[in-house]
């Protein structure tokens, strides 16, 4: 098994293959690219709160203990895009509930993702099942960066690190504590469309593991 990498919503190109390489599956590492999909066609910090009205009733997602996302300045100052930034936090906390509870179907995982990226989430989560594991630890998500292509489409770019995060048995209980490296960095790119309710849905993405652009 390798280092754990965790989608937003694997890569949905023509070359598309789930990023993740926990066990077997591929990230697309072809020259870290760091354009933002959909252009020009506990006690850390938790996902910043959006101070848009919404209408949505959102699900409540609780990591379990030993479990952290740390988001890392997700907040410019403007309306929409932390808007943006923190539903596309969300999606990732939705996907991480989703492994660690072993459910592929979860509300958090339906309530921000679909389409493709839903559909790819919910394979990747399974394979999780599949290879008999889950992971602990912290994983710190930084470098966002937001384009709003009009007002309801947008791209995210973002950085993962993933060097305190850890593969672990489902049912041992045995962590993986495997070395961090360069491929423990991810540079994620997504697309977010916004929903009637005024909920930014990521809808595409794709992935380059150990990408200068990430690499500390």
């Amino acid at each position: 098994m390798k280092r754990r990498s965790l989608p937003v919503a694997a890569a949905l190109t023509a070359t598309a293959a789930l990023l993740l390489t926990a066990c077997g599956g591929g990230d697309d590492d072809s020259g870290g690219n760091d354009k933002i999909a959909g252009a020009d066609t506990g006690s850390s910090p938790s996902a910043p709160s959006s101070s848009a009205t919404e209408t949505a009733d959102r699900p409540d997602i609780t990591l379990p203990e030993g479990v952290e996302d740390v988001f890392e300045k997700w907040e410019t100052g403007h309306t929409t895009k932390d808007a943006v930034l923190s539903d596309a936090a969300r999606a990732q906390t939705a996907m991480n509930d989703a492994i660690t509870q072993g459910k592929p179907d979860t509300p958090g995982l339906t309530f921000y993702y679909e389409g493709k990226a839903l559909t790819t989430s919910v394979k990747w989560v399974q394979k999780w099942l599949d290879a008999g594991i889950t992971y602990t630890g912290t994983t710190r998500y930084f470098n966002p960066k937001v384009e709003l292509f009009d007002d309801k489409s947008a791209g995210v770019s973002f950085c993962a690190d993933e060097t305190k995060a850890y593969n672990k048995g489902r049912k041992t209980g045995k962590v993986d504590k495997a070395p961090a490296s360069n491929d423990s960095y991810v540079l994620y790119n997504t697309r977010l469309e916004k929903s009637e309710k005024g909920v930014w849905r990521t809808t595409d993405g794709t992935s380059v593991r150990g990408s200068k652009t990430c690499v500390q």
